[in-house]
């Protein structure tokens, strides 16, 4: 029993709809709001910003997820974050639940919600309201429907994020197998720094799986997907990433950390790992994937936080898009990543489809082939090998180059 990536996302998995409108709250001629819906209640697990200032839907998600509640629907707007609003923001969360409560016969509870785009700008409810009406006779279970919710989530995004795989657990009635499906669409471009999930994202499931495990499984996987990836340094306010699982595919319900658990764990790591390097690739402004891959760290931890590093350096960053083979960028945030290590066993290499530059070994910076390191930093995809020879353990970070462009998008993001 493996894993298949499969065309599709969040209306893949057996009784997801879900639907896109332009409701007008800040963009003009385009989508602005998604819903997702399943038609049996959901297991819901999430994990939210780390930042201290934290949108309205950030809140009210958190209480419905944590407290148990089942969940049914999702609906997101784009373009205002609903954050830094005080108590109108939580005001503003409360009537879009009630409106969806309305329009699907179901509980305000059983609505999670979801904003970005502008901090402090205050949501017109009534185009919201508006964007309701027009979501819920639109709801489809068709791919193209998902794919259309994925667009209406973006911002300063330039291409939709998302991911569907199909794997095969037990089936309840103990006749064989079942097709289980896991499908996820997710949104960000800016404001992303590795400090717990960095955008919205929203992923379903048609697998039965206790709460608490399904909780445990997202919480076990954020750590080398989302959280390994940086465009800018900057965590923000709406940082939301939520799973639902209705039950629907007909699988025994996992209840324990057995096979069907580490499969069903396997599937989530593939899907939030897909998204987050295409949110790393689609940075505002980039031109350039750039992967850190650390191996042979003495702590997972650490290899962490030396992949990390690298990738989140605006020197380095501004190194890959000047195509300039400046090793002491990389060797300077390992540096200062925190753990210790002895700088005179470790080795840098720059590796790519033209070939290997070896950067640093030796305790020194070695002389290379500068016309074979401006090929591999002219490829799309610049891939940074960081052996740290002390240890066994590894880690992959994935980030994006620096450019004008992205301070030409923020210097008028509210325009």
């Amino acid at each position: 029993m493996g894993i298949t990536e499969i065309p599709g996302g969040v209306t893949k998995a057996k009784g997801f709809k879900a639907s896109s409108a332009a409701a007008g709250i800040k963009y003009k001629e385009r989508t602005d709001m998604a819903m997702i819906f399943s038609e049996a209640p959901c297991t819901a697990a999430g994990t939210f910003t780390s930042n201290m200032v934290k949108a309205a839907p950030v809140i009210w998600d958190r209480d419905i997820v944590y407290g148990g509640h089942p969940v049914q629907a999702v609906v997101v707007n784009s373009g205002i974050a609903n954050a830094g609003c005080g108590e109108e923001g939580m005001l503003i969360c409360e009537k879009t639940a009630d409106a969806v409560s309305e329009a699907l016969g179901i509980e305000k509870e059983a609505v999670l919600i979801g904003s970005t785009g502008v901090i402090g700008q205050d949501i017109d409810i009534e185009k919201i309201k508006g964007g309701v009406k027009l979501l819920v006779p639109a709801l489809k279970d068709t791919l193209e429907a998902g794919t259309e919710a994925s667009k209406a989530i973006m911002t300063t995004d330039t291409v939709n994020k998302e991911c569907a795989v199909s794997f095969e657990l037990p089936a309840k009635d103990g006749s064989g197998n079942v097709t289980v499906f896991l499908g996820g669409m997710s949104k960000g471009s800016g404001m992303i720094h590795p400090n717990m999930c960095t955008m919205l994202g929203y992923i379903t499931t048609d697998a039965a799986i206790d709460k608490a495990l399904l909780q445990k499984a997202l919480s076990d996987v954020v750590p080398d997907t989302f959280n390994m990836i940086s465009v800018d340094g900057d965590t923000s306010t709406n940082d939301t990433l939520l799973v639902m699982a209705n039950g629907l595919s007909g699988n025994q319900c996992i209840l324990e950390e057995d096979g069907s658990y580490q499969l069903f764990k396997e599937a989530l790591f593939y899907v939030c790992r897909n998204l987050a390097v295409k949110m790393a690739a689609d940075g505002e402004g980039a031109t350039k994937l750039i992967e850190v891959y650390v191996k042979n760290a003495d702590t997972k931890e650490n290899a962490r936080t030396l992949a990390r590093s690298v990738v989140s350096s605006s020197l380095v960053k501004a190194m890959v898009f000047g195509k300039d083979a400046n090793c002491g960028r990389i060797l300077c945030a390992l540096g200062y990543a925190g753990p210790v290590f002895d700088p005179a066993v470790i080795q840098i290499d720059l590796t790519g489809e033209n070939g290997t530059v070896n950067f640093y070994s030796a305790g020194r910076v070695q002389a290379f082939d500068e016309e074979l390191a401006l090929k591999l930093l002219s490829e799309d995809k610049i891939h940074i090998d960081v052996d740290m020879a002390e240890g066994t353990e590894e880690a992959t970070a994935w980030g994006c180059d620096l450019t004008f462009d992205y301070v030409t998008i923020n210097a008028d993001y509210r325009s």
